[in-house]
């Protein structure tokens, strides 16, 4: 029998770190990873729609909800064998970070501080500071909706490029654990991010232990207001809004030289694969957009710590923030003829 919890029918906004979102019509919290795909089978098979929850901190849902079964993945759990951590899909990320470096152990102290869960992490290549998931995934567990088969999925088989995968932008596969290569020495990876080496007084390429990595990524990332704090309104938000956009090589020539001509100075840029990538904060910032840029009626601002984050001020709905990311994207495209684009998956909703 299927163990699955059945709760109260809730709004989504009880479920999301934006805390917005209207209500779901069947609400089902699947406790393990059999819960879970006994959940999606069954739902597949009425012809049900599904949205997957996690943490909640990567969506933006519609003020009208979700006309579906809402299935939050709330198994949770890891196990180690030698180097290599399995990690149940529920598990909330930075627990699971926090626990490994608690037990000596290095890799992903990198990535601390991010909400969500563990589940999510592989589909949009999470990263940050320097790292991506994709540098420590070996596999992954997951349940093929078309095939209807538990499936493992190597590392290679998941088509990872910058905040995405094969995963990404479909829902047929859900995914159930994923397991990750970690140091057993006690040591970072790499130290690659100029910020945080900075703020760990090292060389770029530097490792130090694991404990002092986290800590400094920690107090970063709350300086931006980009570590949950139910009492930091700049914290009520899915992260970066936008991904960092990368133009092709073969508009880059134009695209750098209107930037150019509109800004004095220089500007970050990056090499990347097809292109060249840019910061999209830095294109926020220049096109017009401080820090706490407010939205319709104030009910939602950009971050007052950090431009690339759109907030929720406490009474917003959905279609304030889309109001106001619609203005930021269309000013950025306006100025610099750089078309950004949303980071988290919208749910009944358009940007």
């Amino acid at each position: 029998m299927n163990s699955a919890r059945t709760p109260a029918l809730p709004k989504l906004s009880a479920y999301t770190t934006l805390r917005l979102g209207g209500p779901a019509r069947r609400f089902v919290s699947a406790v393990t990873s059999e819960d879970l795909v006994a959940t999606v089978r069954e739902a597949d098979a009425a012809g049900e729609p599904v949205l997957l929850l996690g943490g909640g901190s990567n969506l933006v849902v519609g003020d009208a909800g979700f006309d579906g079964t809402l299935v939050e993945v709330a198994n949770t759990g890891w196990r180690r064998d030698g180097n290599v951590v399995e990690v149940e899909a529920g598990q909330n990320w930075d627990a699971f970070v926090a626990g490994l470096v608690d037990a000596g152990l290095g890799g992903l102290e990198c990535l601390s501080g991010i909400p969500g869960s563990v589940g999510a992490t592989p589909i949009q290549n999470v990263g940050a500071y320097g790292c991506e998931v994709a540098e420590s995934i070996v596999s992954l567990e997951l349940y093929d909706r078309v095939t209807r088969e538990v499936r493992t999925l190597k590392a290679d088989d998941l088509g990872f490029a910058y905040r995405t995968s094969i995963l990404k932008g479909t829902d047929t596969g859900v995914v159930l654990s994923v397991r990750f290569e970690i140091r057993e020495d006690g040591l970072s990876a790499p130290i690659r991010y100029a910020e945080l080496a900075r703020t760990l007084g090292v060389e770029i390429g530097e490792r130090v232990p694991a404990a002092e990595a986290r800590d400094a990524v920690l107090g970063l990332r709350r300086g931006k207001g980009m570590v949950l704090d139910p009492d930091d309104h700049d914290t009520w938000s899915a992260g970066s809004f936008f991904t960092n956009p990368i133009v092709p090589s073969a508009d880059a020539e134009a695209v750098l030289k209107r930037i150019t001509d509109a800004v004095e100075g220089t500007f970050p840029q990056y090499p990347a694969d097809g292109g060249v990538k840019l910061s999209a904060a830095w294109l926020i910032e220049r096109a017009g957009f401080a820090k706490g840029y407010p939205g319709p009626g104030n009910r939602v601002s950009l971050s007052t710590k950090h431009t690339l984050a759109l907030t929720n001020r406490g009474e917003a709905t959905t279609e304030d923030l889309l109001t106001l990311a619609r203005e930021v994207r269309d000013g950025v495209y306006e100025r610099f003829g750089v078309r950004l684009h949303p980071e988290p998956l919208l749910i009944n909703c358009v940007i």
